[in-house]
């Protein structure tokens, strides 16, 4: 079991803003959500809040259905006291995520344990194929699970930025339909959800935060390998965006390969696309990797592709240690677990390598959320929106946009 550090627990910190029974609200339900069972007492310690006001809190909080009692911790002298959970069955959240190779759409309850999930490998789908799939699982989902959309607070998407615009190997000249496409209207039936749209890095990184390694690392920089090369900056808790939103883009930093064409991205060779892309020289199909083979010839050519990989990210990984000091650098993504370990451990031991002549290297890992890791990302915002705390939100200046908007 690891423990936490003073430095690495959430911080959850409460505040005298105008709006501070509603934050404080969703600070006290975000810690029970994250590191429950928890008691009154332990609330007030995390929150920095009075005795008084966590018991003002919790009752509303139980009298919304949003958390429950569950039992009692014993071993102290006296009354034990009462645990506090969240409600499983309070709400419910869908995450959608589209990729040039694949659209996932999961159900998830409030603990972001997902209930139900339906995915199709699909190249380079189109607009109308995602809203097809979308229209055409939602309602054997929610009945599957048995879930009342009654209770579904919202949809979130998770899709790369300029989707229908980078140039991957095998971008059909169609795709850039997708350019000209308002994402949200896709999710407009069978149900009127908040739709809540957000980069698939950026969407596995807050996941990453709220049920991953996260709870864990306060900052972190997570690498996402899907069918191109995104990242996420996760600073003291918060999701850092940068001036244009476009942070954590390392897949479009330059291939340090010296037999890489001129101002290759590093993305082309490290991704699915780019691992796609090296089986088919040999003869090999993505396919067989994904499902699972035990062919020695096309797992030595993963193998070799590992050992590429990892060589080109120690350029973007150096200067992530460099300009941010992240605690830990976490790897995710559609690879099956036993490659992306593969990748992550000889990603970390190159590294590892060039620690002296560096002044910080932070361990790489995989990421506790990895396949789904943006959809269930994507289904966290529109709990995040609605119940959890926002600091952004609480210091913005006078007419200035909240960062996730509801469309």
């Amino acid at each position: 079991m690891t423990r936490q550090t003073p430095r690495d627990q959430p911080r959850l910190s409460g505040t005298n803003l105008e709006r501070a029974a509603d934050h404080n609200q969703r600070v006290t339900l975000h810690a029970i959500r994250v590191m429950s069972p928890l008691t009154r007492v332990e609330l007030a310690r995390i929150t920095g809040l009075t005795g008084p006001a966590i018991a003002n809190i919790t009752k509303r909080l139980l009298q919304d259905g949003l958390i429950e009692e569950a039992g009692q911790r014993r071993g102290a002298r006296g009354q034990p006291p009462t645990k506090l959970v969240v409600r499983r069955d309070a709400c419910y959240s869908i995450g959608v995520n589209i990729d040039r190779d694949h659209v996932t759409i999961v159900l998830v309850d409030f603990s972001g344990e997902t209930l139900a999930r339906v995915t199709e490998d699909l190249d380079f789908a189109l607009p109308d194929q995602v809203r097809a799939l979308y229209r055409r699982s939602i309602r054997t989902m929610l009945r599957k699970a048995n879930v009342d959309v009654a209770k579904v607070v919202g949809l979130g998407v998770a899709v790369p930025d300029d989707l229908g615009l980078v140039d991957l190997p095998g971008r059909p000249p169609s795709y850039a339909a997708w350019a000209d496409v308002d994402v949200a209207s896709l999710f407009d039936e069978p149900f009127a959800l908040p739709v809540f749209l957000e980069n698939d890095a950026a969407a596995a990184a807050m996941g990453e935060m709220q049920l991953g390694q996260g709870q864990r690392n306060n900052t972190f920089f997570y690498i996402l390998l899907s069918s191109g090369l995104g990242g996420g900056l996760v600073i003291d808790g918060t999701y850092i965006r940068g001036a244009d939103g476009r942070s954590g883009e390392l897949g479009f930093m330059r291939s340090p390969q010296h037999d890489a064409t001129p101002d290759e991205q590093i993305q082309r060779y490290v991704s699915l696309s780019g691992l796609a892309r090296s089986l088919e020289e040999q003869g090999f199909h993505l396919a067989e990797v994904m499902d699972g083979t035990t062919d020695p010839e096309v797992q030595a050519c993963v193998s070799e592709w590992i050992e590429r990989a990892a060589h080109q990210l120690t350029v973007p990984i150096e200067a992530i240690n460099c300009l941010i000091n992240p605690g830990v650098i976490l790897l995710g993504g559609r690879l099956p677990t036993a490659q992306l370990d593969a990748l992550a451990e000889r990603t970390d031991a190159l590294m590892r390598a060039r620690a002296p002549l560096l002044p910080s290297v932070a361990p790489v890992r995989r990421a506790a959320l990895s396949a789904d890791a943006p959809a269930v990302g994507a289904a966290i915002l529109p709990f995040s929106h609605f119940l959890l705390p926002k600091p952004g939100a609480l210091w913005k200046a006078q007419g200035q946009p909240d960062v996730v908007q509801v469309l």
